[in-house]
């Protein structure tokens, strides 16, 4: 029996370009294939012999292009190069048609584009958006695309179908029907450790720039409030006013003002609020329930029962049950009132709960783990759960519920699902 080979052999070498060739596409006819370069040149050649048939020079780029694309029936080139421009080229006159500028800066440097079948062109920036071009329209973008473009670090749910999420690189994004918009104003400065949602709507937003900032509608609004140190995490009490937890303090704020603090002789890791009562779990794997009078935090009961320092907490809607999670993966049901363990059995987890949340009618909790597994836990069959596993690669930072049957998490893929 003959041994046989790959169906091709060497030919030749093209040497049309002076710098790093980027980008090499074959048009869908298969009659010709271009190439792109760091040398800002571009080239056509025949797709069966290889032999170069010209250079596309006609209004060139100023920079490295990325990469190029052929139109679904092979008579037109679309490039993008590091000039922060797209360019659509007609093949046969090699001559450029449409010019898009996307803007200044390193961000909107493009790095990638693909042709779709819709007839559409998508260019990709440096800053991850998606830039999606109509060839009958030459002077913007038909429409951006955006997304978390590192870890999403925290989430909550604005309505039924919307919500907000923070990320590592300190941007915080809006989620709608049609996608994410970034949330308009001044971002952090770097990664955002926590949101929290007010009964008017308002979002609060605290990150490791020692800022805490309030988001109305889709954009922050100019006031701001400096925090005395880095803060971990982020609550809302029933009259509005935020707590933030930091190395050894609690911090309440209103419109933007201090109105107390709190030192504390234990270290505050998790935090979360319900009418007048705030639950702060510390490292030292207690839980502590305050009472705030609208002026002063009172402590008012510790619990104990999670066996590893307290990394999330979420009360129940009506603030009757509150879950406590911890580090060792394990999950604690406390009765709020009776200051009581419902159950300790939400045990499944084998890392850090990083999220948890429940259903509105409060009979079922979800849990977003390190271990990248997200659990639905029940209430009244505490034995009982869904397993959701590897929801999350690399980590489940948030779940949230999107009404009452649709549970979303993202974490530090920077996905969610």
């Amino acid at each position: 029996m003959p041994i046989l080979g790959v169906p091709f052999k060497y030919d030749k070498t093209i040497k049309t370009h002076t710098k790093f060739v980027q980008d090499v596409r074959y048009a869908p006819s298969g009659d010709h294939f271009a190439s792109v370069g760091s040398d800002f040149k571009i080239f056509v050649y025949d797709g069966k012999t290889g032999e170069t048939l010209g250079e596309i020079s006609d209004s060139p780029h100023s920079g490295s292009i990325m990469a190029c694309s052929w139109s679904p029936d092979s008579k037109l080139l679309a490039t993008s190069a590091a000039d922060c421009t797209v360019k659509l080229w007609d093949v046969e006159r090699k001559k450029a048609q449409i010019t898009w500028t996307l803007g200044n800066g390193v961000n909107h440097q493009q790095v990638g584009n693909t042709w779709t079948e819709g007839d559409s062109i998508v260019s990709l920036s440096m800053s991850g958006d998606l830039n999606v071009f109509d060839k009958r329209v030459g002077d913007k973008p038909a429409r951006v695309l955006y997304g978390p473009q590192k870890s999403v670090t925290a989430a909550v749910p604005a309505t039924s179908s919307t919500f907000f999420v923070g990320t590592a690189d300190g941007r915080v994004l809006h989620h709608a029907d049609d996608g994410y918009d970034y949330v308009g104003g001044e971002a952090h400065a770097t990664l955002v450790t926590g949101l929290g949602t007010a009964q008017d709507g308002r979002v609060y937003s605290v990150g490791l720039d020692d800022r805490l900032r309030e988001i109305e509608g889709k954009s922050y609004t100019p006031a701001s409030f400096t925090t005395a140190a880095q803060p971990k995490s982020v609550a809302v009490g029933g009259d509005s006013t935020v707590f933030v937890i930091e190395s050894e303090t609690i911090e309440a704020v209103r419109s933007n003002q201090k109105v107390f603090d709190l030192a504390l002789k234990y270290s505050p890791s998790a935090i979360a609020a319900s009418g007048n009562v705030v639950a702060v779990g510390g490292e030292d794997q207690k839980l502590r329930l305050y009472s705030w009078d609208g002026k002063a935090l009172s402590e008012s009961a510790t619990l104990e029962g999670n066996k590893g320092a307290i990394s999330a907490l979420a009360f129940s809607p009506d603030g009757a049950l509150l879950a406590s999670g911890d580090s060792s993966g394990k999950i604690v049901l406390y009765d709020v009132k009776e200051r009581k363990t419902v159950t300790s059995r939400w045990s499944f987890h084998s890392g850090r709960i990083h999220s948890l949340a429940w259903t509105a009618d409060g009979q079922h909790c979800a849990s977003g783990s390190l271990d990248t597994h997200v659990y639905v836990w029940s209430v009244q069959k505490p034995m009982k759960n869904i397993a959701i596993k590897n929801a999350g690669p690399g980590g489940v930072n948030a779940v949230f519920w999107l009404g009452d049957n649709e549970l979303a998490s993202a974490g530090a893929d920077g996905r969610g699902q």
